[in-house]
């Protein structure tokens, strides 16, 4: 049984599992391209993003985290019809329902390819650096980015006015980068980052992470020197 979820047009990117009045609330914003839907599900507050292509109604669905049901009941609720999924890397707290989605929604997924093998089903598709994902007239580049995971890709979906929106998964939010636990695996994760984030979009990029809040390149980049210092 789906449970029943709001989309509201009032896009602030602050959502939560719980939404507005006991249900599960998502939030659309509109770009001249597409629109992006985010959604928090499950205990570990993570972030599903819904985007659609607005010149034929098809999208795709980044990270199938939790909460089958919503996700399904999402994918009824927006217009548009859900072609694919891609999930950004193979921590488990971002594939629980995807297989159950997957297979409800009758759609091809696909990983990073280092992180395939810790999926729960098999991936239809591996993605590396450098690949892309088509959704409808969108066309979404692929960024592999090590140290979280060897295989964290991030989605850059760009407007036709050239602002880029980039949907990063746990390789970058608010305040810095995501956790890493090898020795020297923060500074491929920060170098990566700086590299093929910082170093290649403009200030204006909206990035998308997956759990929390969002933020944009430009009020992050003064950080990085801290975040180096830090350490983390």
């Amino acid at each position: 049984m789906t449970q029943q979820i709001t989309v509201s047009d009032e896009y602030t990117g602050n959502v939560s599992p719980d939404g507005d009045d006991q249900q599960n609330k998502a939030q659309r914003r509109d770009l001249d391209n597409a629109t992006v839907v985010k959604l928090s599900v499950g205990p570990m507050d993570n972030n599903v993003y819904v985007v659609t292509d607005k010149a034929t109604g098809d999208a795709l669905l980044i990270d199938a985290a939790n909460d089958a049901g919503v996700l399904l009941d999402l994918a009824e609720q927006i217009p548009g019809t859900v072609k694919q999924i891609v999930t950004t890397h193979g921590h488990f707290d971002h594939w629980q329902a995807l297989d159950e989605v997957s297979t409800g929604l009758a759609v091809p997924h696909a990983v990073g390819t280092a992180d395939a093998g810790d999926l729960p089903v098999t991936a239809d598709r591996l993605l590396s650096d450098g690949d892309t994902v088509v959704v409808g007239e969108l066309t979404l580049d692929v960024i592999g980015i090590v140290g979280h995971t060897l295989g964290s890709v991030a989605l850059a979906l760009t407007e036709q006015s050239g602002r880029v929106h980039l949907f990063t998964g746990d390789t970058l939010f608010p305040g810095g980068v995501g956790k890493t636990w090898q020795p020297g695996d923060f500074e491929i994760l920060l170098g990566d980052v700086e590299t093929k984030f910082f170093g290649r979009y403009g200030d204006d990029t909206v990035v998308y992470p997956g759990h929390g809040k969002d933020t944009t390149l430009g009020a992050e980049r003064p950080g990085l020197p801290e975040w180096r210092a830090r350490g983390w």
